[in-house]
């Protein structure tokens, strides 16, 4: 069973990142990656439809085979995640990409916290009230930054534009004193850099790809499914919709021409 792929899935490009650090801490498993490109942005749409899409594509992953599932959105994780356990936890092993960033944050003794991430998962307190229970001296504060995934999947990215929608987001006066920003949307860390020299590199920009990668190895090392094998060109990544610019990203993650294969849900 260690032998088969690993399931992971956002609403598009955003879970590349989290793919790319599992790769590269785990070159031995091959990937299994659907991008629901049809339905993106996730973080505009109401909890009970990502939950539809959601399931649907866990069962489609489930069908290729996956040992172990990803949720690498974060819209997805707080809206889904329980749901989707609970469904399918007696068939396969669940994992997001948020308590593995509350349980990291929950030893550091930061005293104010920033988060950025869509509207669904802003809305949801889902950072603030883990975090919470793990460190309740620690302050959380939020902002929705609906642009940035359109901007992102549009590949607006260290051009004017997307430095002035940065910039006016982070502006915001509740940022002032954070000793940590949360990068609470897999699609973020494409547009790191740029957020970091914002803040001067004077803040810890969290980014979840690193933990959430390494949090998969531990549980399935914890689970004997961890595989050492080569994994060679065993990679698959399907979409619901094909764009030209997740074949230009993937490209850049993976320094190779990603054969997309394009899957109603």
């Amino acid at each position: 069973m260690e032998k088969r792929p690993i399931g992971i899935f956002d609403s598009g490009v955003g879970g590349l990142t989290v793919a790319h650090a599992i790769k590269q801490i785990m070159p031995g498993e091959s990937l299994i990656y659907f991008g629901d490109t049809a339905h993106l942005p996730y973080g505009d749409k109401s909890a009970e439809l990502i939950r539809q899409y959601s399931e649907k594509i866990v069962d489609f992953l489930l069908k290729q085979n996956a040992k172990a599932i990803l949720i690498a959105c974060n819209s997805a994780s707080a809206s889904a995640y329980d749901y989707l356990k609970e469904k399918f936890g007696s068939r396969t092993i669940i994992m997001d990409v948020i308590n593995p960033v509350i349980n990291y944050i929950s030893t550091c003794n930061f005293r104010k916290v920033g988060v950025i991430g869509t509207k669904r998962t802003i809305t949801s307190e889902i950072y603030k009230n883990l975090l919470y229970r793990k460190s309740p001296t620690t302050e959380v504060v939020s902002l929705a930054t609906p642009l940035l995934v359109p901007m992102i999947e549009e590949g607006f990215i260290y051009d004017d534009v997307s430095n002035q929608i940065i910039r006016t987001y982070l502006s915001n006066e509740i940022f002032h004193g954070i000793e940590a920003l949360i990068l609470g949307c897999t699609h973020y860390p494409i547009i790191k850099n740029q957020i970091n020299r914002f803040f001067n590199f004077q803040i810890e920009i969290i980014d979840t790809s690193q933990i959430v990668s390494a949090a998969v190895k531990q549980t399935l090392q914890a689970n004997n499914l961890l595989t050492e094998s080569s994994s060679t060109d065993r990679d698959r990544f399907f979409v619901s919709d094909l764009t030209e610019y997740f074949g230009k990203i993937s490209r850049l993650f993976f320094e190779k021409e990603i054969h997309l294969e394009k899957v109603d849900i």
